[in-house]
């Protein structure tokens, strides 16, 4: 650790990371071109004339300042807002449009998906990505990457999040510079020919050809779909059922191309070209070819962000190798992850960089201390003790920001790993020469058999893995917050197992003291919090009480399905609640110093002695809206998901009338009032 703090790229690794995070969050850079060109260059100026002068502390604090504002610029740079041509700046209620599919997303239940380029709004050429929703129909084409469309619907913006703590998809988007999408029937598109060549067009008709191929030789579903994201990175066939197999199993990674299996690869070809390395150059002719073959890889893989961000990794890795000097992969880790975000900067925010990355310095970091706990002296069980220690360290490196973004802990990862990882070298090898045999049209079935039957017993051991549901542990809270705390305790503990000092003692029982003054905090503000919430779900109606630790439910739903409602768990999940269900029949009560009506399909609103309520409209109710309002005078009307949007509109329009406030959760989000 203390090396790789004297390791400079560490230094500007952190600057152009704070440099990324203050121009996404905050936009500190809001100037032209001209101006940012210029300020770099006068850092470079100031540079130059510290080195000369022999001002060490001047140049120190300007080089990381430099590099702050690299990441300030990168970022900037990167933003297609910021350019005059952005698609957004050209629109108007009547433009026409014609897009390049870029990448196909897994389709919903009633659209399919697409991340798509606007090449063209009217007759203008334009830049940026928006999201295309094209309604499943099974006259619809299927589109592919480098097909271009002609539309005139009007753009939207992304939709947040109607709950609290529910996933916010229009957040994620807008890291990958996505902030409109579209929706579109069959009918309200026109298909022209594809754009020119690029390379992420031809590797999708390799891709493609490689697909047709395989789906000769009568592979099953599952199986099939498992191929194509093992070997050709795309998981948009693998039944929702699958996938949370994997997921609850602890085996997701195995079916996301990362760093596991470029890992993998990395040494299966190490081990290859192992030979070269006796001739002369033998060592950089083996790098080469190396890096080469790993490209190769990610190309036909489809050059996706995981892909790429592994392959980089590695590339770095494995030239770091050649060197074979010590502390060679840790640096070769940083060098990469510089390299990485000075030229996408938005992978700083991706998930599965944060976890390639943190599972990797686990590894390197925490494996070696466990290795060394018992060394074995039979092979066999020594290369059990090693892969389960490795398995042991890269959970270290992942479990809090696992828990905080995922609130699930599967008990039984070692047992998903021990099994399938040791075998997953000569999975992805004999994949390989699968797929180049049933390209060349020369694999007998009898092989694809038996490659098939691997993946099925694999599927089939995930599948029984999962179904272990006493060893799968969740609605785990985690926050921000203490998710950074337990990092630091973990470093500390670390820095402490391998020099046992005073200084590192003192900073452990620091970190613990930092861990306890979180959760006591966070216990703290969860028992003082109240408040009344009306949820948002289509089709459905529920509202909840918070109290304390505490959310009481009520609806008309059962209870088993209400317990599993998205809204719910999301908000018992984010806000470290129990929950309970509520058989309440009451039309009136109040929260309080307010008092709310319900009115439901039945009607009534006339109650003696009610007056200025909150009015909650649900399941439709058949009234007279300005008579409601003339009798009741409420401070407030709110209307759920449950209520046929027609209505939802009438009752908009009056309530502005009559000057009522009124809330629709499908539009303004969950309704929440705290006092």
């Amino acid at each position: 650790m203390k090396k790789l703090l004297e390791y400079p790229p560490f230094h500007f690794l952190v600057c152009l990371v704070i440099g990324i995070m203050l121009q996404f969050y905050i936009q500190v850079w809001r100037y032209s071109f001209i101006y940012l060109g210029s300020s770099l260059l006068g850092f470079l100026i100031i540079l130059f004339f510290s080195k000369r002068l022999q001002k060490r502390k001047i140049f120190s604090i300007v080089s990381l300042l430099l590099f702050v504002f690299i990441g300030v610029s990168t970022t900037y740079i990167h933003n297609p807002k910021n350019y005059t041509n952005y698609y957004a700046f050209h629109l108007t209620n009547t433009s026409s449009s014609i897009v390049t599919i870029q990448k196909v997303l897994k389709p919903g239940n009633y659209y399919t998906k697409y991340l798509t380029e606007v090449s063209q709004v009217d007759t203008t050429k334009t830049t940026g990505t928006i999201l295309l929703n094209i309604q499943k129909n099974s006259s619809s084409p299927i589109l592919k990457v480098g097909n271009r469309i002609f539309i005139k619907t009007p753009f939207k913006e992304l939709i947040p999040p109607l709950n609290p703590h529910q996933f916010d998809y229009k957040q994620y988007l807008a890291k990958q510079y996505v902030y409109y999408q579209v929706f579109l029937s069959k009918q309200e598109f026109k298909q022209l020919s594809n754009s020119n060549f690029s390379l992420v067009g031809l590797s999708a008709s390799i891709r493609e050809k490689v697909q047709t191929s395989l789906k000769q030789y009568h592979f099953s579903n599952d199986e099939f779909a498992v191929i194509n994201a093992l070997l050709l990175g795309q998981r948009q066939e693998i039944s929702k059922e699958l996938l949370e197999s994997y997921t609850n199993a602890g085996a997701i990674h195995i079916l996301a191309i990362s760093g596991l299996h470029i890992g993998i690869l990395l040494l299966l070809l190490s081990y290859a070209f192992k030979p070269m390395e006796k001739l002369p150059n033998g060592i950089l002719v083996k790098t080469i070819c190396i890096v080469l073959l790993l490209w190769s890889f990610a190309f036909i893989a489809g050059l996706s962000a995981s892909v790429v961000r592994a392959v980089t990794m590695f590339t770095f890795v494995a030239i770091g190798q050649s060197f074979k000097r010590k502390k060679m992969i840790e640096y070769s880790l940083i060098s990469s992850m510089f390299f990485l975000l000075l030229i996408k900067p938005m992978f700083l925010f991706d998930v599965g960089f944060q976890l390639s990355y943190l599972a990797v310095f686990g590894i390197v970091w925490v494996q070696p201390l466990l290795y060394n706990l018992w060394k074995p002296k039979l092979w066999l069980l020594d290369k059990g003790w090693s892969l389960f220690t490795v398995s042991i360290a890269a959970q270290a490196g992942i479990l809090p920001i696992s828990l905080y973004y995922f609130h699930q802990f599967p008990g039984l990862f070692i047992l998903s790993n021990l099994i399938i990882i040791p075998f997953l070298g000569g999975i992805l090898l004999f994949g390989i020469v699968i797929i180049v045999l049933a390209v060349l049209n020369i694999l007998p079935q009898f092989i694809a058999n038996i490659y098939g039957f691997i993946i099925s017993t694999m599927n089939y051991f995930v599948d029984w893995v999962a179904h272990q549901e006493d060893f799968l542990f969740k609605e785990i809270s985690m926050s921000f917050e203490a998710m950074l705390a337990w990092y630091v305790f973990i470093i500390f503990l670390y820095q402490a197992c391998i020099r046992k000092t005073y200084k590192n003692a003192t900073l452990l029982l620091a970190s613990i003291l930092l861990l306890q003054g979180i959760y006591f905090y966070e216990k703290f503000q969860i028992n003082r919090k109240s408040e009344f919430i009306v949820f948002h779900k289509s089709r459905h109606s529920f509202y909840g009480k918070r109290n304390g630790k505490e959310l009481s439910i009520i609806s008309s739903l059962n209870k088993t399905i209400l317990h599993q409602q998205k809204p719910i768990q999301s908000y018992r999940i984010g806000e470290h609640v129990s929950s309970k269900i509520i058989d309440s029949t009451l039309a009136v009560f109040s929260y309080k110093s307010k008092q709310f009506l319900i009115v439901d399909s039945v009607g009534i609103y006339r109650i003696d002695g009610l007056k200025n309520p909150i009015v909650l409209l649900r399941n439709s109710p058949k009234i007279n809206l300005n008579r409601l309002i003339t009798t009741l005078k409420p401070q407030q009307i709110i209307a759920d998901g449950s209520n046929y949007k027609s209505y939802i509109t009438r009752w908009r329009e009056t309530c502005y009338k009559q000057k009522t406030p009124f809330w629709y959760t499908g539009q303004n989000g969950a309704y929440i009032l705290r006092e």
